[in-house]
């Protein structure tokens, strides 16, 4: 496909990407903008990396939008795709990014803790899935791609919090795409292994190369290669493909 094609195979769509402030969301973002879509950004806070993903989107040619939202508040999920209805003319595609880490060993991890990367990674996952839902039913069409990680698939020391709620996003997946498959709607999860962001810098040194050695491929992988999949999973050409958990980790999960 040349590159005038690859631009319109989203054209006309408008994507909406929690965490789009982040490595993998603003890399998921500026793809499938690339790729014809406008696209809508959530994160937490809105600052300089902002910014830059809503020039990069504009940049491809696309509309673009930036909310200052915490997925948690499940109150907001509701009026922010609302707005980026009202705002970009429909909603088409929801790619579900945000999230964190709050790592510790079981006996030291505090309930805050546990709750916080629960309510962002699990529960902001189905407050923005369950909004969208009647949307995408309503008009016969629709993809969802939500973002696991390979540790909710084979746990890791330190992240009970983070394995169990990137599990649960994948069991989430699996249910959704069976209620929402004979509304022509698409459900799908990415689970990244170890990529580089600012998530991982922030790791020990030691944690990172330990990381990075469970690697087949010598190499951590970047945010665009997690983007790749993602944008497939939102275009036609997966349209027979759902309910899947698709690892992007050099083969770290091997």
């Amino acid at each position: 496909m040349g590159a005038e094609g690859t631009r319109a195979e989203l054209d006309g769509k408008v994507a909406l990407v929690t965490g789009g402030a982040g490595g993998i969301g603003g890399a998921v973002a500026l793809d499938l903008a690339a790729h014809g879509a406008d696209v809508a950004i959530l994160d937490v806070q809105l600052g300089g990396v902002a910014t830059e993903v809503l020039a990069g989107i504009e940049r491809h040619g696309s509309r673009a939008l930036a909310l200052a939202v915490d997925v948690a508040d499940r109150g907001r999920a509701g009026e922010v795709v609302a707005e980026v209805r009202e705002q970009l003319g429909g909603l088409h595609i929801l790619v579900t990014s945000a999230g964190i880490n709050r790592d510790s060993m079981i006996w030291k991890m505090t309930v805050e803790d546990w709750r916080a990367v629960l309510e962002v990674d699990l529960s902001g996952t189905f407050y923005y899935c369950q909004a969208v839902a009647p949307i995408f039913r309503g008009q016969g069409f629709g993809k969802i791609v939500t973002i696991s990680s390979i540790n909710g698939l084979r746990g890791k020391v330190g992240q009970v919090n983070y394995s169990a709620a990137k599990a649960g996003v994948i069991g989430l997946t699996k249910a959704l795409a069976k209620e929402l498959a004979r509304s022509n709607v698409n459900v799908n999860a990415v689970s990244p292994g170890f990529i580089q962001t600012p998530m991982t810098a922030a790791m020990p040194r030691q944690a990172r190369e330990a990381a990075i050695a469970e690697i087949p491929l010598g190499r951590p992988g970047r945010p665009e290669d997690v983007a790749a999949l993602v944008t497939f999973l939102c275009s036609e050409r997966a349209r027979h493909i759902t309910g899947e958990v698709i690892k992007v980790d050099g083969g770290q999960y091997i």
